[in-house]
């Protein structure tokens, strides 16, 4: 029996983005395209033909895109991916959107759409598919809690003379259904949590704006890293959007190297170069956690970490929207044990207690 193509819906008032999308979609024969120039046109398609994901604008007329995701999610949950624009007020309102069940988001297009049609198709093909295959959940709104530190705030550290160091930190690296994943875990961390590193597929901008959400809600301090940051317990650092994050040591300490190097498993920042400049920097006093995502990135990474000595742990496929990474390491070996995402923050924990005592 052939299988049927996957249904695309794109909900956006430009003509220039809508047909945008139709030229992508004519380069992926299993994805059938459709449009709708404002979310009471979208109604009336969906109730016509139920689409398998939708490309959601967040400004419109009539109805706004939040307001429109919110109708979806409530009467019949389906996997929506936000398009929007990487400035102001959209970048808040895209990050709510994630919160309010969004599987992931995509940057409007800032170029002159030929190098936009040239460049972009690869991602927003990948990007579909793995919305596809998404599990939809409700998502909670979190809540501020009072911070004990500042994101900014020095920690004591070990001199940066020594060149032996017994500091351990954590890394970890997620895609699609990353930014919930990583907000359960990253709430449920005390404040004297181990430093961690963070790869999150996301597009620059908004991974400022994610790590300022994350602060205001987390026991930890969490920042978007910048260079020469330095890694240290109760903070974590998350790989800005379009840059590369890599773990450099300096005497007994570990600090931040971003750098502007070509897609590594077709993601700047890509989750293979932090685990793998990880597992020459730190080794055996590393943990590294793969998380919900399509593809392959961070497999290869990970299980050179396991090689150096590191403990691994891969996110079960019953809590991950999109199985596709963690499965992807789970095969090459790289992964020690498989945890649900309640039980991660527990396990990264009780790991960090055991290498303490080595």
């Amino acid at each position: 029996m052939e299988k049927r193509p996957l249904r695309l819906l794109v909900v956006d008032d430009s003509a220039v983005m809508r047909q945008a999308m139709i030229t992508i979609c004519r380069r992926a024969p299993d994805i059938e395209v459709s449009v709708a120039a404002d979310p009471l046109i979208a109604q009336s398609k969906m109730r016509a033909s139920r689409p398998d994901v939708i490309l959601l604008d967040i400004e419109m007329p009539r109805m706004d895109g939040l307001t429109f995701l919110r109708k979806i999610m409530s009467e019949d949950p389906l996997p929506v991916v936000i398009c929007s624009a990487l400035a102001g007020r959209g970048t808040e309102t895209a990050l709510k959107a994630l919160e309010e069940g969004a599987v992931e988001i995509v940057a409007k297009p800032r170029i002159a759409l030929h190098d936009f049609l040239t460049d972009s198709t690869e991602m927003f093909i990948d990007v579909i598919r793995a919305a596809a295959s998404a599990r939809t959940r409700r998502r909670r709104v979190p809540m501020t809690i009072e911070k004990r530190h500042s994101p900014d705030v020095i920690l004591p550290a070990a001199r940066a003379t020594l060149t032996r160091t017994t500091r351990k930190l954590v890394a970890i690296g997620a895609s699609t259904g990353g930014t919930e994943a990583l907000r359960e875990i990253l709430e449920g961390m005390p404040a004297d949590a181990p430093g961690m590193v963070i790869v999150q597929h996301m597009p620059e901008v908004f991974t400022a704006a994610f790590a300022q959400r994350l602060n205001q809600t987390c026991r930890i301090a969490v920042k978007e890293a910048a260079e020469g940051d330095r890694i240290l317990d109760g903070r974590a650092l998350i790989a800005p959007g379009n840059r590369h994050m890599l773990v450099r040591r300096d005497g007994a300490e570990y600090r931040i190297h971003l750098n502007d190097g070509p897609l590594v498993a077709r993601h700047k920042p890509s989750v293979d170069v932090l685990f793998r400049s990880v597992a020459q920097s730190a080794g055996a006093n590393a943990i590294g956690v793969i998380l919900t995502g399509m593809g392959n990135d961070g497999a290869t990474g990970l299980l050179e970490m396991r090689t150096a000595g590191a403990v691994t742990f891969a996110q079960d496929e019953a809590s991950s929207a999109v199985f596709g990474m963690p499965r992807e390491a789970i095969g090459r070996g790289a992964v020690q044990s498989i945890h649900s995402l309640s039980a991660m923050g527990p396990a990264i924990l009780a790991a960090n207690e055991q290498m303490r005592g080595r």
